[in-house]
């Protein structure tokens, strides 16, 4: 059996065009840019299908563009092969995607927080005259050594991403970040400046990620359905409560994705899946020889090769469906109303309802129709109000049985946060 970990990519994977072929494919897809228009204010799969790709690279642009796409990436990953992961992690900013598709934060929250991280980031970009830069061919003691030798109490420039054992990203003043690149050209490294980017996860980008936490306490967070792995540590988050604290520093301080992909090594992952729109992470993992299989769902030949490696690998098993995740959300949650007659009518009569409608399609050997979804969702909406369920577990339930059903967009009058 294979052990699996989810990876979501970052800045520099977008491109004009991504996902427009998931879009025309399937509806799922064009549900989720549907929604992240609608909380953006503009059509975004337009700029990311057909905009220039000045506009897609400004970062209050390119951050929900990215996000969007890779969980485009996962829900149809999902649809179509279904398999869990044992891990998730993010480069730098797809550390929200790998949230998101985790059940820990809300897809619309993370379009969000993600649109708002790109205007502080902007701003960062317009005013600190910072940079960013991909170095390739060169170890960490000659990358450290070279920022040492041009930095100075003003200008400086220093490590910001730990990509591989042979590639690295550097961040700091335009100026020094200049000086490095041609020391390192002059051994033989190769240099790839990212146009229009701040200089993410150095000490520049400090006030950003203060006014990043700033709205991150705005948002509540879910339960982990599986565990994500943090840049700024490279271990799995402990509790939603560290989501706030982690993602504020990660603007500042160095990604550690060499370190990442070793925890996951440790940890018996055998196949990486990188769900996004082209194959940087999967280049990575192949870059360091790590004897991990990875495939990139975003191209075509990956994900059919990747269908391929499954099926033979794992025996099919069904999905859980909304109506059994009902009668389990009925059984799991505490009782707080000790009236006899009110618990008869308001928690026996439901779930027999929802337990009899489940036997009803599994005589019938099918699945429940849209219409007997909400009916078992309205089934255990009374339950939870006669057992006096708590408005916010109430919604961490809900949330959940949505988000691992995959019925994203069931019922979007229910006023409870999906995924």
């Amino acid at each position: 059996m294979e052990k699996i970990a989810f990876l979501f990519p970052g800045q520099g994977s977008q491109y004009v065009g991504m996902m427009k072929n998931f879009y025309d494919q399937y509806e799922i897809a064009r549900q989720t840019y549907e929604e992240a228009n609608h909380i953006l204010g503009f059509d975004l799969a337009k700029l990311s299908f057909e905009g220039s790709l000045f506009d897609l690279n400004k970062p209050s642009n390119m951050q929900p563009a990215l996000l969007t796409a890779s969980v485009v990436a996962y829900r149809v990953y999902m649809e179509e092969i279904g398999i869990n992961p044992q891990f998730c992690a993010g480069h730098s900013l797809g550390e929200y995607a790998a949230l998101a598709c985790s059940g820990a934060m809300t897809f619309g929250d993370a379009v969000r927080i993600t649109k708002r991280r790109g205007e502080l980031t902007e701003l960062i970009a317009d005013e600190a005259d910072g940079a960013m830069t991909i170095i390739d061919g060169a170890d960490e003691e000659m990358i450290r050594r070279a920022c040492e030798q041009v930095s100075t109490d003003t200008a400086w420039s220093a490590i910001s991403c730990y990509n591989a054992s042979s590639q690295y990203a550097i961040s700091g003043h335009q100026d020094s970040i200049e000086q490095v690149e041609s020391i390192l050209l002059d051994q033989d490294a190769q240099t790839t400046p990212l146009m229009m980017s701040a200089p993410f996860h150095s000490r520049l980008m400090e006030s950003a990620g203060e006014q990043l936490g700033v709205e991150l306490a705005n948002y509540r967070f879910h339960p982990f359905k599986w565990p994500v792995v943090s840049n700024v540590t490279a271990t799995p988050y402990t509790e939603g409560g560290r989501i706030t604290g982690l993602l504020q520093r990660q603007l500042s301080q160095p990604v550690k994705w060499a370190q990442t992909m070793q925890y996951l090594k440790k940890h018996g992952v055998t196949l990486t899946i990188e769900l996004g729109p082209k194959n940087v992470l999967s280049g990575l993992v192949e870059m360091d020889k790590l004897g991990m299989k990875s495939f990139a769902y975003g191209q075509k030949e990956d994900r059919k090769a990747l269908k391929e490696l499954l099926d033979q690998a794992v025996v099919s098993r069904p999905r859980p469906t909304v109506v059994t995740k009902c009668m389990a959300a009925a059984v799991a949650t505490p009782n707080r109303n000790w009236d006899q007659e009110e618990y008869q009518k308001g928690v026996v009569e439901p779930y027999k309802q929802i337990q009899q409608l489940q036997e009803e399609l599994e005589a019938a050997d099918q699945a429940p129709t849209t219409e007997q979804m909400k009916q078992s969702l309205e089934w255990l909406g009374t339950i939870f109000e006669t057992k006096q369920v708590e408005q916010e577990e109430r919604d961490d339930w809900f949330h959940q049985i949505l988000d691992e059903t995959g019925q994203y967009y069931l019922w979007n009058d229910l006023k409870v946060t999906t995924a």
